[in-house]
């Protein structure tokens, strides 16, 4: 199979199309764009300057990518957008570009954004992320790898997303998200393990048994977040999941989500 791209598709002599790439009727793809392999650009879609797409990803319509960002102090300088593999991005998605100069907004691999999903500037996204629709993103957000976003929820610029939590429908997220947790609310508070995604994941009994006494340690104690910190080192084992979720803690800026 060869690179196929409707006769209505205007496509700018500098892009670069891999071979097997789809582009449908009416997209745009500017100057400076790369598509990788067996990637398809449905219909109606804009991909625009300094915007990189992996392989096998599925781009539906009206989708736009590489726009200028939504921030007042941008001064149009180059900045990028940078999209992984195999991700499938549903119908009105918008994906902005970095604000500052040479900076990057970063998708990983294997992400679902549903339709009207919003990635604003700067955005670091991992790999197996879900974004339900109209899921909204401000700027400079991370979101570590799979990670649920439920529909209609808005993210606060610079907050970050531990992986493996899930966030309920229509919440306001503006502190950071524990991994492996839940959460859900306008604000957000935290509505314990997210035991069942753990489990669906294929984390072991004990691993989630693990995490089940930090988070009751981190949340459920009358000790403040240093002492609760200092007694999951002293008194549980030190696996990989729990020392991801206190270096997490410990590194908050925004500060952490609040138990409801």
């Amino acid at each position: 199979m060869n690179t196929f791209v409707h006769p209505t598709a205007i496509i700018d002599p500098k892009a670069e199309l891999d071979k097997d790439v789809k582009i449908g009727p009416y997209c745009i793809i500017g100057p400076n764009t790369k598509i990788g392999k067996k990637t398809e650009i449905i219909a109606l879609a804009t991909i625009e300057e300094w915007t990189e797409i992996g392989e096998e990803c599925t781009i539906s319509q009206g989708v736009i990518i590489g726009t200028l960002p939504q921030d007042t102090g941008f001064e149009k300088k180059k900045s990028f957008v940078k999209i992984g593999d195999r991700n499938l991005i549903r119908e009105y998605t918008t994906i902005h570009r970095g604000s500052k100069e040479g900076s990057t907004t970063y998708i990983g691999n294997d992400n679902f954004f549903m339709a009207y999903s919003h990635i604003a500037h700067n955005c670091l996204i991992e790999d197996g992320v879900v974004i339900a629709n109209a899921g909204t993103l401000a700027g400079y957000v991370i979101v570590e790898k799979k990670v649920m976003i439920g529909g209609l929820s808005a993210v606060h610029q610079y907050v970050k997303i531990g992986a493996y939590s899930i966030i309920g429908g229509c919440s306001k997220i503006i502190k950071d998200i524990p991994p492996y947790t839940k959460a859900d609310g306008h604000p957000a508070r935290l509505w314990g393990l997210n035991s069942i995604g753990l489990k669906r994941a294929n984390f072991s009994l004990e691993t989630r048994n693990i995490l089940k006494k930090a988070y009751k340690i981190l949340f459920r104690s009358s000790l403040n977040t240093s002492q609760a910190l200092r007694k999951i080192e002293n008194e549980l084992e030190a696996t990989p999941e729990i020392q991801h979720l206190c270096q997490f803690i410990q590194s908050s800026k925004r500060g952490i989500c609040k138990e409801r």
